[in-house]
């Protein structure tokens, strides 16, 4: 490991599918700050077959506008830095180009050690091709022709507590054998198989497939009912990616010797970064990571990561397939002018078909934003369905499996401290408050919230640091990469239009008296911090109970505090014309222009 004790200077880069982002962060005095960032495309692909051009060609950008010398003469990262100062500290590095990382999970009962498997995977940076489990309802040779089919980069089989059975591994193993799986990249290598199931069928599982697959093994997923141990297993999907999958993918051996330590994987590193705020400032917070093909959602309560990928949800190659999921009227809701359902679905053929246009008038930036308000929908619905507590917890001796009473999700709204939004239409929507008004109307926060979203998208570049030097991950997130949106304020509960709902009284004496049904915008300015009462009427929650009263800190941020009086879930009218006054009533509540016209 690096000595990070006298680390001034840090470039890391983040190589994805189409871009290649770097950031030069440097120690000002006593703190770490972003000074200087730079991009190019990414050179993974033909006709350039190695991806350290890229980084070189990021890294040269930097140099141009720091006046720093940060490549040698070969286009190499000089690291550490020279005697002349040349070069830098500390060079790190993420990945998601050439595909990401590609998965398939194993298990023996699908809602048991199948889902612990695949949390273990996704929590890795994994995409889940698919889920195999004795009992998801297939049949064996189908099983087979799909284990075959798929090529992932690796495989994680999990099953049985330790201790007990080993039959139905034993299958699992003969069933590998038949596939004789094929790794994605790498001709000639056998497939990274890692055995994180019962330790006593260890030995049958190498007997059965030892010789057509390479099995790494690490501790159980489930060592007992009611314990999961999903730890050791990512360890081993990251150092099988570094291993495998980046050794085959041009460049990123040459890259590897570069780097003062090893390459991860996007969404491993925004994982991270998520864990490591969450830690550092003991808060429950959700992530999402909107992009044009995947969705990811990450979230930390009361200490447990989780992250979920929805692979078929994006803003531009899979909008079509929100549209699919989501239905036509479940979009349309949310667009505040008159459109018909052919004209709305033209419109997102279009973005599929030219995946790299942007929104060119007010009422087109309007259409991609319902969308998107709905991808971020689905996914949060995926992620909550994956973030459970353990299922089959024998709660009372002599007592069945209580599958009603285990199981429940993680994600609680009304402990939820913060939410951060990432990637290009919430990073970069043209008025922060058009990213605060997308995730309110997707995630419906309860009680009281902060808003915040990712500048410029380089979390996963502060991952991959919070993992070397937290203190300069965590130093430069919160200056440089978190812009705070505001706090949001939303009681629990609903009732008829105009009827009381929230009274906010501030600590110098002014107050705010919300009916339900409103957006209500509050001037608070970024770091400005007022102490109130929050009073909800009878009906309504706002964390203490029905009708009673909070006392908070609540703070403001660019676009500053909103008061959301919508009722959960939101209310929207069915009719089309009380829809569309309504969508527009909210929109100029926090300061947003409204678009009279309708669609051509």
């Amino acid at each position: 490991m690096t000595n990070t004790s006298n680390v001034r200077t840090i470039l890391a880069t983040d190589c994805g599918s189409t871009t290649t982002k770097a950031i030069l962060i440097e120690k000002k005095g006593d703190e770490y700050r972003l000074t200087t960032r730079g991009e190019a495309p990414t050179t993974v692909e033909a006709p350039f077959d190695d991806v350290t051009i890229g980084v070189s060609n990021a890294a040269r950008e930097i140099e141009e506008l720091s006046g720093r010398t940060i490549l040698d003469a070969n286009g190499q990262v000089i690291t550490p830095t020279a005697a002349n100062g040349d070069g830098v500290d500390l060079y790190l590095s993420t990945s998601s180009a050439g595909g990401g990382l590609q998965m398939t999970v194993a298990g023996v009962v699908k809602s048991m050690s199948a889902e612990s498997a695949e949390r273990a995977a996704l929590g890795a940076g994994a995409i889940i091709m698919d889920v195999i489990a004795v009992d998801d309802g297939r049949k064996d040779y189908q099983k087979v022709e799909r284990i075959r089919a798929l090529r992932p980069d690796m495989i994680l089989m999990s099953g049985g507590t330790d201790g007990g059975t080993v039959t139905h591994l034993t299958e699992m193993a003969e069933m590998l054998r038949s596939a004789d799986p094929k790794p994605r990249l790498g001709i000639g290598l056998k497939l990274p198989v890692i055995f994180a199931g019962n330790v006593e069928a260890r030995k049958s599982v190498h007997d059965v497939a030892g010789d057509i697959v390479d099995i790494r093994e690490v501790p159980n997923l489930r060592p007992t009912l009611d314990r999961e141990n999903l730890g050791p297993a990512r360890e081993a999907i990251h150092d099988l990616f570094l291993e495998h999958v980046m050794q085959q993918a041009p460049g990123y051996a040459k890259l590897t010797t570069w780097t003062s330590s090893g390459i991860m994987s996007t969404p491993n590193a925004v994982g991270k970064i998520m864990e490591t705020i969450a830690r550092e400032r003991k808060i429950d917070v959700l992530g999402v990571d909107i992009g044009g093909a995947t969705t990811d959602v990450f979230s930390v309560f009361g200490g447990v990561f989780n992250r979920t990928v929805s692979a078929n949800l994006g803003m531009s190659y899979s909008i079509c397939n929100v549209l699919t999921e989501a239905g036509i009227a479940n979009i349309a809701r949310w667009i505040p002018f008159m459109a018909d359902d052919a004209y709305l679905r033209n419109q997102l053929r279009n973005k599929m078909i030219r995946p790299t246009t942007i929104p060119q008038s007010l009422r087109d930036l309007q259409i991609e934003q319902a969308v998107a308000r709905e991808a971020l929908r689905l996914a949060f619905e995926h992620h909550k369905s994956l973030a459970r507590g353990l299922k089959g917890v024998q709660t009372k001796a002599g007592v069945e499996f209580e599958r009603e009473a285990t199981g429940k999700t993680l994600v609680n709204m009304i402990e939820l401290d913060m939410i951060i939004g990432s990637g290009g239409v919430l990073s970069h929507a043209p008025e922060r408050a058009q990213s605060a008004l997308m995730m309110l109307d997707a995630y419906q926060p309860e009680g009281v919230t902060m808003l915040a979203v990712d500048s410029i998208f380089m979390m996963p570049q502060l991952g991959v640091l919070s993992t070397i030097l937290p203190e300069a991950a965590t130093q430069v997130f919160e200056r440089d990469c978190l812009i705070k949106l505001g706090h949001v304020v939303a009681p629990i509960g609903t009732a008829k239009e105009g009827e009381p709902c929230l009274t906010v009284v501030f600590k110098d004496s002014t107050s705010e008296v919300v009916p339900f049904g409103q957006l209500r915008l509050i001037p608070l300015k970024e770091n400005e911090t007022q102490e109130a009462t929050i009073t909800p009427a009878r009906n309504f929650d706002v964390g203490a109970g029905k009708g009673k009263p909070i006392t908070v800190t609540l703070e403001g941020g660019v676009v500053g505090l909103i008061l959301d009086t919508r009722g959960r879930p939101v209310i929207i009218p069915s009719e089309p014309t009380q829809r569309v006054a309504k969508l527009q009533e909210w929109l100029r509540a926090i300061g947003l222009t409204v678009h009279t016209g309708s669609s051509e």
